[in-house]
């Protein structure tokens, strides 16, 4: 069902150099240490990468100790949770001190115990095919919660019951999400039903931390599946709710699916970059609100607008950064200006959907091009042809014109000596005027632009 797993993929890290020396740096301080988590997981499956978790019986001043003669550098952010972060060449390690950890009611952080074996350790993990720890001293496979059988089955299991695992922290009901993403697993039907029964606990968790869960899991490479399980599960309506109910919103141009399973379907035909993914995600949020019945028809007039304006609003509450917020808005609030094309564009138009598209016009075709999702082969190569004539037209300006490289035929100099006034902001107001003017054709050469200062002086009373 899964890849075959290979023990000796994971022995295999016994070889390399640094796990080597970091073994033998705890044998000779008489600790013991084990790599653990997400980097058995992954020897396992054969995949290797730069990041390397260990867990030890150490206590935090004592790995501090051991360590810091040897490592490139050391952070202690994590100190308090028993963690020693370092870097060695270009590896990043974690060491952590074997521990147990509880949540107290509404409390976002664990109170942390450094006092467990292995196995306890492991038990607190989120799931099963995390909660594995290879001992670098023995090669020994410590696997109490069945992680090997798991990761073949692609089935995430906690290692306790599932609604201690998530009443201690509830964004593993997010992160199990993520690997149904990353890694294409399934849940367990009890961690699905505990999801279901838990995901108000989600509301503990910060808003940084569900947005990075959830940015992974758009970016992932199941993304349909995955929030699918959101939907499903209820979770998705404790910090994204305008997805679900895009399912009871009939769209008419996409007959053969609702809204949802539209919008499904477009994230899925994006790339895997988060803005896009976001853009595609929430390009038709705004069609619940703009639902009307005109002429027995159903429409949804102005809906990329509404969207836009409600998405800005929902990842500014997840606390996206404002780059980010501010592409995804652009992409969704121009959306469907392409679809008035066929109206008929001069080559005026045409250069305003440049300049306002700007460094995202290559994203805004490509979600352009992942909407046209209707099953009818008509409609879709009419939709199609449109942005292909259009990106076709848009080639040929710029090859004439150069668009990108364009400037007023006068710089601000000539301007202040022209009119006989000095730097300020109506130089600055003259120069966005006459770029204006020069990216729409209507004036090209010096004699031209001074022409058209002087109509803008006299309408300032600057010249009589």
């Amino acid at each position: 069902m899964g890849e075959r797993l290979d023990i000796d993929n994971l022995r295999a890290s016994l070889k390399h150099p640094v796990v080597g020396e970091l073994s033998r740096l705890f044998e000779e301080a008489g600790k013991t240490l084990y790599l653990v988590g997400g980097s058995v997981r992954d020897a396992l499956l054969g995949q290797v990468h730069d990041d390397l978790d260990f867990a030890t019986d150490a206590q935090p001043e004592q790995i501090i100790k051991i360590v810091k003669p040897w490592a490139d550098n050391l952070w202690l952010i994590g100190i308090k949770f028993g963690t020693v972060a370092l870097g060695k060449g270009q590896l990043k390690i974690e060491i952590t001190t074997l521990r147990s950890e509880r949540y107290e009611d509404a409390s976002r952080h664990p109170v942390v115990a450094f006092d467990s074996g292995i196995e306890l350790d492991l038990s607190r993990r989120d799931f099963t095919v995390n909660a594995m720890a290879l001992e670098l001293s023995t090669g020994d496979l410590i696997d109490p919660f069945h992680g090997q059988d798991d990761l073949v089955k692609r089935l995430l299991r906690t290692p306790l019951g599932p609604e201690q695992s998530f009443l201690d922290d509830p964004l593993r009901m997010m992160r199990a999400v993520r690997f149904v993403s990353t890694m294409g697993m399934d849940l367990s039907d009890k961690t699905r039903e505990a999801i279901r029964q838990y995901k108000g606990e989600l509301a503990r968790v910060s808003s940084e931390r569900v947005r990075d869960e959830f940015s992974k899991i758009l970016t992932g490479r199941e993304p349909s599946k995955a929030l699918r399980l959101l939907i499903e599960t209820g979770l998705s309506d404790e910090f994204v709710p305008e997805i679900s109910r895009l399912e009871v919103t009939q769209d008419p141009d996409y007959h053969h699916k609702d809204v949802l399973e539209h919008t499904l379907l477009v994230v899925e035909r994006t790339e895997p970059e988060l803005a896009l993914r976001l853009a595609a995600l929430f390009h038709d949020t705004g069609k619940p609100d703009t639902k009307e019945i005109i002429e027995g028809k159903v429409t949804f007039y102005n809906h990329d607008h509404v969207s836009a304006y409600a998405t800005k609003k929902r990842l500014r509450a997840l606390k996206y950064p404002k780059a980010v917020i501010d592409e995804v808005y652009e992409l969704i609030y121009q959306h469907m200006r392409v679809y008035t094309y066929r109206m008929g564009w001069t080559d005026k138009a045409v250069r305003k959907y440049i300049r306002d598209a700007g460094d995202l016009r290559a994203k805004l075709n490509a979600l352009i091009r992942a909407d046209c999702t209707t099953k009818n082969p008509r409609k879709m190569n009419q939709s199609l042809r449109v942005l292909d004539e259009l990106e076709e037209r848009i080639i040929e300006l710029e090859a004439a014109e150069e668009t990108a490289k364009i400037r007023p035929p006068v710089d601000g100099n000539e301007i202040m000596e022209y009119l006989g006034i000095g730097p300020g902001p109506l130089v600055g107001e003259v120069m966005r005027l006459l770029l204006e003017a020069r990216l729409d054709g209507d004036i090209s050469t010096k004699e031209e632009a001074l022409e058209l200062v002087d109509v803008w002086a006299k309408d300032r009373g600057l010249k009589g």
